[in-house]
């Protein structure tokens, strides 16, 4: 293998490695989202590092080239990652539903109690004592 390709691949994924590490120190990435990027950068590296292991893989898996063992790889670690955030995702659009329920009530419900309040501070002015509808309702029909 070429010095400057085996320099090159280690570079990579040490770069690689680095850049989830410090998303997680940031706080821009959260752990749980981060295994997979992880399990990637350290094959990555495994494989920068000892090229053998990639051809031994593929043979032992009776794959011809061993370039492609590495892709078949990174599709399987992206589709996992992609099924990962397709969960969060769902989970996140629960909370939200949920969430925009309880405002739609409370917001009801203010505009309720905003109401009553109002009604309660019109009778005050007037000096009478404020009645519910069907108070005044049942007034009207004994009289």
């Amino acid at each position: 293998m070429n010095p400057v390709t085996y320099a090159f691949g280690i570079a990579a994924a040490v770069l690689a490695l680095v850049a989830i590490i410090e998303l997680m120190r940031r706080a821009t990435l959260r752990e749980r989202h981060a295994v997979w990027w992880l399990i990637g950068g350290v094959l990555a590296l495994i494989v920068a590092v000892f090229p053998q292991t990639l051809t031994w893989a593929a043979q032992l898996l009776g794959i011809a080239v061993p370039t492609n063992l590495v892709f078949f790889i990174a599709i399987g670690l992206l589709f996992l990652v992609s099924l990962q955030y397709g969960a969060e995702l769902t989970r996140a659009e629960e909370k939200i539903r949920t969430l925009a329920e309880q405002s739609a009530f409370h917001e009801l419900r203010l505009t309720e109690l905003e109401k009553a309040v109002a009604g309660v501070d019109a009778a005050d002015r007037t000096g009478e004592v404020a009645t519910s509808d069907d108070d005044a309702h049942d007034a009207g029909a004994e009289a």
